[in-house]
């Protein structure tokens, strides 16, 4: 009842009650009907693994997630900006009396393409003691599920993961056209077939990160990746009820929104959507003919 307490007050703090009317900080549920704090709150503390999405350029997202993890005090938190291959290193570095804040530089997080280290250290910061998962895939692994499918570049267990499944043609149809917008419409759509197993791949890798964290962690697992990842039709819960059926899993779309007719929001695939305005930024498809 503390930790369920303490979770209340993180989003009374958050000031979600008070903007509500607006748009931006509104909470809905999978039916699309505007949930408490207390209803999230209490959903979140109740789960085995808490998916909280984002995109990753908006500081609010990352400043909300924080905060979530900093109430739930979770015993491992995967990410999928973390590479897999520095897992190890970041264990070490923490065991040596390495400070979470400063795992980013430790990695060479400015190498690695993701917005910059501030906005994401405050979420290490918010796990003093959590095992550090990381799901990032290597480039090799990629490469090779766009030739070859994600089956092939996961390797063994693939099957047991449900890889070997083929996705329907409409569920395909469909991340191919997201692949396509998402890349201002130029992406061929034999390169978007590609990206599609890439996408399946690292959904894959970022659930056995979260079992992982369980793993080393001994307990509630924080996954921190993409919205598209924390889909629960087509992303990493999938994959999640594949390996671990019993595991109780809550996600948590951080959705940009302008609009304030929350009706427009229903039918998104999280069991809750977080409300954030459009972070300010340059359209990445000027330029593009």
């Amino acid at each position: 009842m503390r930790r369920l307490a303490g979770i209340f007050a993180l989003f009374l703090l958050a000031g979600c009650g008070a903007v509500i009317s607006e748009g931006p900080g509104l909470i809905l549920d999978r039916e699309g009907v505007v949930a408490s704090e207390e209803a999230l709150a209490a959903r979140l503390a109740a789960a085995d693994v808490v998916v909280l999405g984002e995109v990753h350029d908006n500081p609010v997202h990352h400043a909300r997630q924080a905060r979530v993890v900093r109430a739930l005090g979770p015993a491992g938190v995967a990410l999928e900006m973390v590479p897999e291959a520095s897992e190890e290193g970041v264990q070490a570095f923490l065991a040596e009396g390495g400070a979470a804040g400063e795992i980013g530089p430790a990695i060479g997080w400015e190498r690695m393409g993701w917005p910059e280290w501030e906005l994401y250290a405050p979420i290490f910061e918010a796990a003093p003691g959590a095992y550090i998962a990381g799901g990032g895939v290597p480039r090799r692994q990629i490469r090779k599920a766009l030739r070859a499918g994600a089956a092939t570049a996961y390797g063994p267990g693939a099957s047991e993961i449900g890889l070997t499944r083929p996705l329907d043609p409409q569920t395909r149809a469909e991340v191919e056209d997201e692949m396509i917008a998402s890349h201002c419409n130029a992406l061929p759509r034999e390169v978007a077939t590609g990206m599609v197993e890439a996408q399946r791949l690292r959904d894959a890798r970022f659930a056995r990160a979260v079992l992982r964290a369980r793993e080393k962690g001994g307990g509630r697992v924080v996954l921190i990746t993409g919205n598209g990842h924390a889909r629960t039709d087509r992303g990493v819960p999938v994959y999640l009820r594949a390996l671990a059926p019993d595991l109780t899993i809550v996600s948590v779309g951080m959705i940009e929104f302008a609009d304030q007719d929350p009706s427009r929001l229903t039918g998104l695939p999280y069991d809750f959507v977080w409300v954030s305005r459009p972070h300010n930024r340059a359209d990445p498809c000027e330029g593009f003919g």
